[in-house]
């Protein structure tokens, strides 16, 4: 049968899945969405609900059947009235990204930023990062001003003078920290667990059943070559950003790979819990149009699925 997989480079799973030929053998119909050719979203409100990056694409002709993403967009996603179902969960990505201001610049805490300017991709993870530290030291998404940047590329901005801090991520705050001193205002991991995640909807999991199974096994297999021979997943990394114009670095993206989880997880408790408590933080702060109760994108079936799966790939 046909399936649609949308994929972009940030979430390194599926990219590296897209280059390999592993899901090919199981389905030989399967068509690559790549996320960066869909029509760009209007410009982001960062005080209005947040973006659903994509995921109105699940329910639309043209769009994909699955998608892996980071922390927040499936809780948006939700909040639009999405019936969409979570498939899996990578380990923690604690190492992967921080909120950073530059040395010297008298930010110290994360107290400090009230009334300044911070760097985030919003509808990322990197919005419930931002939100869950403010929260933390009893501020709110209006004590600061947010600035919507790439994933990577606040750094710039950062040393232009345009941001006071930036939510940063590999191997982007390599090229930041190897040329100048930053201080950590707060890690990830005393905020939250970061995974990667991979989402579909309901209707598409109930239906295609051997399909899903199959994404989940390439998945897993991928997974543990990226973890055997990252420098070789780097390189595809490094060969698609020089075909399209900009410049990468193997060392830097293959530092970035080697300090990732690999592998997919069933959804569990405390991954739900901080889901919870993240979207009950982003609807109190007007980032959500309502209210979601994320366990409602629990499928047990698929939770057995993905279990099975690891015990395939352990033996």
């Amino acid at each position: 049968m046909s399936i649609r997989v949308g994929y972009f480079p940030h979430n390194n799973s599926l990219f590296v899945l897209r280059h390999r030929g592993i899901l090919e053998r199981a389905l030989p119909d399967v068509e690559w969405v790549d996320l960066r050719a869909l029509p760009e979203a209007e410009p982001v409100d960062v005080t209005a609900a947040l973006p659903s990056l994509h995921s109105d694409w699940l329910f639309d002709d043209g769009g994909y059947d699955v998608i892996g993403t980071g922390f927040t967009p499936p809780i948006t996603a939700l909040a639009k009235g999405h019936d969409v179902v979570y498939v899996g969960v990578s380990g923690p990505r604690i190492e992967n990204g921080r909120l950073v201001a530059l040395a010297g610049s008298g930010i110290e805490t994360v107290a400090d930023l009230s009334g300044k300017r911070v760097g985030i991709a919003h509808g990322s993870w990197q919005t419930s990062l931002l939100l869950i530290a403010l929260d933390q030291v009893g501020l709110t998404w209006a004590d600061v001003e947010p600035i919507d940047t790439g994933v990577r590329e606040g750094g710039a901005a950062l040393l232009a003078g345009e941001l006071d801090a930036w939510v940063g991520s590999y191997p982007g705050l390599d090229a930041l920290e190897s040329e100048h001193e930053v201080r950590t205002l707060v890690g990830t991991e005393s905020l939250f667990s970061h995974p990667s995640l991979w989402f579909t909807s309901r209707e598409f999991a109930e239906t295609n059943r051997e399909a899903l199974e199959a994404v989940v096994a390439a998945l897993q297999e991928s997974d543990a070559w990226i973890e055997a021979n990252p420098r070789e997943a780097a390189q595809y990394f490094v060969d698609d950003t020089l075909a399209r114009g900009g410049k990468a670095d193997l060392d830097q993206w293959e530092n970035a790979l080697r300090g990732r989880p690999w592998g997919v997880a069933p959804v569990g408790e405390s991954f739900l819990d901080e889901q919870q408590h993240t979207a009950d933080l982003l609807a109190a702060n007007g980032l959500l149009a309502r209210t979601v109760d994320v366990r409602s994108a629990v499928v047990p079936w698929i939770g057995e699925v993905v279990e099975a799966s690891r015990s395939g790939v352990r033996a």
